[in-house]
């Protein structure tokens, strides 16, 4: 094969630090945005980004020069600098150490992109802990 491809969608969930709920209304669609430029400028482009105060989904195509632990770790710094350079609170805002990230099949992108817009009222049901527990046995992990 001369040419090289791929297409890898990542669900990329991560929150901020002590899991504060820190991303309101008020802003939280400007740093959704934001985020949404930055994996651009890398090569991934985002199908979609949404979360809750406390943590943040967002579905992306990774970029073949990339790893995604360097799109994750560029992403979280650009966001929290922009955050706290645009005094959207009057705290200091961070983003907890970590992250998850899962490939997603062609086959399911749909249903990721439904349950990452769904978010809000996914989680009147269950909170970050329980979802986040949930992921890592979906893909063979035991939560800690």
């Amino acid at each position: 094969m001369p040419h090289s491809f791929n297409k890898i969608w990542i669900h990329a969930i991560w929150a901020t630090k002590e899991r504060i709920p820190l991303i309101n209304s008020t802003f939280e669609q400007q740093v959704y945005h934001y985020i949404s430029e930055q994996l651009s400028e890398q090569g991934c482009p985002v199908r979609i980004i949404n979360g809750m105060p406390d943590h943040v989904h967002c579905l992306f195509l990774l970029s073949p020069q990339k790893s995604i632990a360097e799109v994750i770790k560029q992403i979280k710094g650009s966001s929290s600098h922009y955050i706290n350079q645009n005094n959207f609170m009057s705290e200091k805002f961070a983003w907890q150490t970590g992250y998850a990230a899962y490939s997603v099949s062609e086959s399911v992108v749909e249903k990721v992109f439904q349950y990452i817009k769904n978010q809000k009222r996914h989680h009147q049901k269950k909170n970050f802990q329980q979802e986040y527990n949930e992921f890592l046995r979906l893909y063979g992990l035991e939560p800690e």
